[in-house]
């Protein structure tokens, strides 16, 4: 692994990620078509919110990407890693970057993420990164359906 690099995405980059296909119960995670996805203006594809979007690289190779999304009082963090870079403690380092990224951008307010419950491998990789588990699980509607939640946070 090399130093992470991050930019904005491109369409290239885009059209990559959307064709991430992940194996068993992480299918969940997989994202409609680039083209779907443009003509419903969603994630990296909405033109009001593409730009809170990060591309990482290792190299010349995308491994990843994050969503920093300033709120009223906190900021979300999204992550998405690779299909064949899980496990490689690139979310980790992602994580680390995106939140230097968000202290700069927005040094007074804590971060936040959401994820499922059932992803023990994210909930490690996660808590490496300095979140912690706030509060007691709970239901939560996404665009990629329904499930059981833990809100993780980093001051």
């Amino acid at each position: 692994m090399q130093s992470l690099t991050s930019r904005p995405m491109t369409e290239k980059d885009k059209q990559e990620i959307c064709a991430w296909k992940y194996p068993g119960e992480y299918a969940i995670y997989n994202l409609p078509s680039y083209e779907e996805m443009r003509e419903r203006k969603i994630g990296f594809l909405n033109p009001e919110t593409e730009n809170n979007y990060l591309a990482f690289l290792d190299g010349e190779r995308l491994v990843g990407f994050v969503n920093i999304l300033e709120e009223d009082t906190e900021v979300f963090i999204g992550i998405g890693v690779a299909p064949d870079c899980c496990g490689r403690h690139y979310g980790r380092k992602i994580l680390a970057a995106a939140g230097e990224i968000s202290r700069e951008r927005y040094p007074e307010k804590p971060m936040y993420l959401e994820v499922r419950t059932w992803n023990t491998r994210a909930v490690r990789c996660y808590e490496k990164a300095g979140f912690r588990i706030e509060g007691e699980p709970y239901e939560l509607t996404t665009g990629m359906g329904e499930g059981t939640f833990y809100r993780m946070t980093k001051k």
